[in-house]
């Protein structure tokens, strides 16, 4: 249903991606703290999206296909703009790249499986990368403004963003290990009554 509340949750999440980004456009402290909080709002958020859509059984194709998609877009977007603030940089960089090439070729992946109808589960070990990652970024959204409370916020950001491109790359390489072999298969083709419209559809 596209208005249960786990959806609107979802939706909620989305929302929240430009928000964080419009906090970079302010100068200051508290703008990173706004940042930071509306970050720390979109990870309640997944949270509670999943486990009202399983606990209310209001789990949706709707809901299965924004979920992760509102999950990358979050990720994507703090990264770059904490790129462009210039707390990620120099070979911090690579991390960041990592992480985004990982999230894009995994997607492509699981969407290719979900054609030939094989389905992947997530490793605990990929949702310890997730864990990480999020609370990376966390980190390095507090950043300056961090670092005056607490000397070597930013720097602690730095170190989980590395441990999560590692792992990352691991668990990456174990998405590519399952989908393999359905990759260097025979192409599954369609029907071919069904290709020709021999089916009476068009």
């Amino acid at each position: 249903m596209p208005t249960s509340l786990p959806n609107l949750l979802t939706y909620a999440r989305i929302a929240m991606v430009p928000a964080v980004v419009a906090c970079f456009y302010f100068d200051g402290d508290a703008a990173r703290w706004w940042a930071l909080a509306i970050f720390v709002l979109a990870g309640i958020t997944d949270f509670f999206d999943g486990y009202l859509a399983r606990a209310w059984a209001q789990q949706s194709n709707l809901g299965r296909m924004l979920d992760p998609i509102a999950d990358k877009l979050l990720v994507a977007a703090v990264l770059l703009v904490l790129t462009r603030a210039g707390t990620i940089a120099g070979w911090s960089l690579w991390a960041a790249l990592v992480i985004l090439c990982r999230e894009i070729l995994v997607s492509g992946l699981r969407e290719f499986l979900a054609e030939v109808r094989v389905s992947v589960p997530v490793s605990q070990l990929a949702k310890w990368k997730t864990a990480i990652q999020m609370i990376a970024i966390a980190f390095l959204l507090a950043g300056p403004a961090g670092d005056k409370l607490i000397p070597g916020i930013t720097e602690t950001g730095i170190a989980l963003l590395w441990a999560a491109a590692i792992l990352t790359l691991y668990t990456g390489y174990d998405y590519f290990k399952a989908g393999i072999g359905h990759l260097t298969g025979p192409v599954k083709t369609a029907d071919p009554r069904r290709a020709a419209g021999q089916d009476g559809k068009p």
